[in-house]
């Protein structure tokens, strides 16, 4: 069934479901059918790509679901609105068993004509997922008529997106919020884990405002000619970089493989600096961002023995950790290593799906993973299907409060699972699941869809887990000098962290006693 408004041709009205009066507007009409909200059946879809380029990941970080162990996945993908446009704008789904038409006024200038339809789309979006349906106790509808009437006299394309914003800051949820085209493609290379470009790490020197090289990727085109951290980039293609920030430069520097890029650099040596400036041309290439490193720390066991410790730190959830790590792990189990440190401090999240792949490197069976509920209020478990672990070894994890989203999904999993013992400080305590959707327009826009608890049902939500054990400076004074002797290894850096020797200590512990986490 379809409710249609029906305008008066000689002065177009704004019409929504219980507005409280007409609006008139002399102007062009901007028409559009609403979503209607209905249930989405739980199921394991595939793709990180649908034909209406929808990703669903959280915070980014939600899940992108492909056929895998795991049971259930927490939603189906979210709609996306296509906007056909003309004298007016239509916008329908007729897949829904009930749609609201609607009319509005277009604005007369075309970039916040655009502007509006980003906001039916970003509308309709949140009206059919958020997991919130009182929209934070308001009428959404109405939200989308005032939020049009104020973009309506709007001349630029800025102002019109900072009411759409506003209207989204209205749903109480930091979470769901909308990104530029530019930021979306930043965020989709960190989670794709690929780039075409030339492996250089730029940024701004904040005193100076000049663009440094961070540093190069092992491998990459920039590395093989020898660009080094410190230098200065002046120039890209003939262009001077003098008040370019970091992002518009790296947008530069990526291109189509097999193309070049031709830069300048100026080389920074201590307190000198060399006036001269090289040329370098630079051929683009598939740039892969591994979200793990990895090492093997040796230690003597308290019968003489040599014993090894394999320590992964986990960066970021992007496409390819689950995999990175699974062939981290088969390399050091080559190596004979015995027990396992796994680091997610300071881990933000990423792809929920990528955290739920790495559980099922150290898990078994029919485990539940994690629980979701839905915006009716409906807890769901997520389970593997008769997993197989990659290795049994002993396994610590440290966390800490930048440990967040999928950090914390992967830590619960563990733990509640009792596979692993937690290390640190209490993580973050975000609970929450976007989905992320490609619009129109390139930008994107992120909806928090549902809520998270750990395996054992506890909330994690502006809670955060607490670990087992806490590496603080009391805890590290209490190790006797000769058990931080024994736990000495060739990794200095690791060395000098005390949250590993107090996990090494932990591991050390479960060795003494045969037990394995």
């Amino acid at each position: 069934m379809e409710k249609i408004v029906t305008l008066n041709h000689d002065l177009p009205l704004l019409h929504l479901p219980n507005s409280r009066k007409p609006f008139s507007i002399p102007s062009p009409i901007l028409r559009f059918s609403s979503f209607n909200r209905r249930k989405k059946r739980p199921c394991l879809a595939s793709s990180s790509e649908t034909e209406t380029k929808t990703v669903t990941v959280s915070e980014s970080h939600g899940v992108i679901v492909d056929n895998n162990p795991v049971g259930r996945s927490l939603l189906g993908l979210a709609a996306a609105v296509a906007v056909a446009v003309s004298s007016s704008i239509f916008c329908d789904s007729p897949a829904l068993a009930e749609s609201l038409r609607i009319a509005f006024p277009v604005s007369r200038a075309r970039e916040v004509t655009t502007v509006q339809r980003t906001l039916v789309e970003a509308w309709g979006l949140i009206r059919e997922t958020f997991v919130d349906p009182t929209f934070n106790h308001q009428d959404w509808d109405f939200k989308l008529q005032q939020t049009m009437l104020e973009m309506f006299p709007l001349r630029s394309a800025d102002a019109a997106y900072g009411k759409l914003k506003a209207m989204l800051s209205t749903l109480g949820d930091p979470f769901t919020r909308l990104i530029s085209p530019k930021e979306y493609q930043s965020f989709r290379i960190g989670s794709d884990g690929n780039l075409q470009g030339v492996g250089l790490f730029i940024n701004s020197e904040p005193r100076t405002g000049h663009l440094v090289v961070m540093s190069c990727i092992e491998g990459s085109p920039a590395d093989r000619a020898g660009i080094r951290e410190g230098e200065e980039l002046v120039e890209i293609n003939g262009e001077k970089l003098d008040g370019v920030d970091s992002e518009a430069a790296a947008q530069k520097l990526r291109g189509r493989v097999g193309t070049f890029v031709t830069i300048k650099l100026k080389s920074v040596n201590g307190s000198r600096t060399d006036s001269g400036i090289r040329e370098v041309k630079l051929p683009r290439d598939y740039i892969k961002l591994s979200p793990i490193s990895s090492a093997i720390i040796p230690h003597t066991t308290p019968d003489g023995r040599l014993a090894k410790t394999g320590y992964v730190k986990l960066t970021a959830f992007s496409q390819t950790a689950a995999s990175d790590m699974e062939n981290a792990v088969h390399e050091m189990e080559n190596q004979d290593v015995q027990s396992y440190i796994l680091d997610l401090r300071n881990n933000p999240g990423g792809l929920v799906k990528a955290g739920l792949d790495v559980a099922q490197l150290w898990l078994d069976g029919d485990e539940t993973l994690v629980y979701t509920i839905d915006r009716e209020g409906v807890t769901s478990p997520i389970n593997m299907i008769n997993g197989h672990a990659v290795t049994h070894d002993p396994l610590v994890v440290l966390v800490n409060e930048g440990s967040a989203s999928a950090s914390e999904i992967l830590a619960g999993a563990l733990h509640d699972n009792g596979r692993a013992i937690l290390v640190g400080n209490r993580t973050f305590g975000k609970g929450k699941i976007q989905s992320v959707t490609e619009l129109n327009d390139g930008s994107a826009l992120f909806v928090t869809v549902a809520k998270y608890l750990s395996p054992s049902l506890h909330e994690i939500d502006q809670v955060g887990i607490a670990p087992d054990v806490q590496c603080t400076t009391d805890m590290i004074d209490s190790l006797t000098g000769e058990t931080l002797k024994k736990m000495n290894s060739s990794v200095p850096l690791l060395d000098t962290d005390s949250c590993v020797v107090v996990a090494e200590h932990e591991l050390e512990t479960l060795r003494s006693n045969g037990t394995a986490s």
